[in-house]
């Protein structure tokens, strides 16, 4: 195994602010829903600059000097991730023979062994990594790293949108602004028509709706056949509402909505509600 560099690595230096600043809030509801989602020991990521990755954000316990920690390009996963724009995950770290051991004293302070490691890229340019890490060997990481894969591909839309959104064209913010109204339209006439109890009308209430999504001609993706009630449910849950207020605005039971929400994921192949909204828009089953 390779030994680690004598020189001590940088901490908190070099690392240019990204010019969003909601990146820090995005990232951190991103390792919570990364840790809640595959059990890890700890969820953690940070921006990248000039300098290389300024580790600044966790969710989980940090027991070591990982904290502040700013990886240097090409080292370790997060630099190796980062100068290939690839996602990599180790199952022992230490152990492995693929990256280069220049952060080995860190982590194994952190006690860290299994990781997983992806990049945000916008517009072709890494901005920042996302890790899920566990603190034993860790064999089975390709559903951790399907998970970190999902959140940081919905950050990076998340940050493309906001992009565009900040250039400051009058048009592009209209259209912005116009696309919103449109997905909220779409979500009430759902909702409406998940209330009527006469079925005619409720079902021209939902054909009213289905006019704010593209056609079947625009449509990119696999088949996604949802029934009525599916959609409904899924209208509600990309205009933000929790399950506890999507039961409430369709007049259903809580768990009715669970079973809903369990069957969108697996039809959408997604493993968070997130995912689900984002997988849908890519098929075009939303506005």
């Amino acid at each position: 195994m390779p030994s680690v560099d004598a020189h001590p690595p940088t901490r908190g230096s070099g690392t240019a602010p990204f010019p969003d600043n909601t990146l820090p809030a995005s990232i951190g509801r991103a390792l919570a829903r990364i840790r809640r989602s595959t059990g890890s020991s700890l969820a953690f990521g940070g921006r990248v600059g000039p300098g290389g990755v300024l580790l600044e954000h966790f969710d989980g316990e940090v027991v070591g000097p990982l904290r502040g920690t700013t990886l240097e390009p090409g080292q370790g996963l997060g630099g190796r991730v980062v100068a290939r724009q690839r996602a990599l995950a180790v199952p022992d770290y230490v152990a492995n023979g693929m990256i280069t051991h220049r952060y080995d004293a860190i982590i194994r302070a952190e006690r860290l062994r299994a990781l997983a490691a992806v990049p945000v890229v916008v517009a072709r340019r890494p901005v920042a990594v996302l890790y899920a890490s566990h603190r034993t060997p860790h064999q089975g990481l390709d559903r951790v790293l399907d998970v970190v894969v999902e959140e940081a591909r919905a950050l990076e839309q998340e940050l493309a949108v906001t992009a565009v959104v900040r250039t400051g064209d009058e048009g592009l913010d209209d259209a912005a602004e116009l696309r919103t109204r449109v997905q909220d339209a779409y979500s009430q006439l759902c909702a409406l028509a998940a209330r009527l109890d006469d079925e005619p009308l409720a079902g021209a209430v939902r054909a009213a709706a289905e006019q704010l999504v593209p056609g079947p001609d625009d449509r990119t993706g696999p088949a996604v056949r949802l029934t009525p009630r599916e959609r409904d449910v899924l209208a509600l849950v990309a205009a933000g509402l929790g399950d506890r207020d999507v039961a409430t605005a369709l007049g259903v039971g809580l768990y009715t909505v669970k079973g809903h929400v369990k069957s969108l994921l697996g039809k959408l192949h997604a493993t968070n509600r997130r995912a689900a909204v984002v997988q849908a828009r890519r098929y075009r089953l939303l506005p």
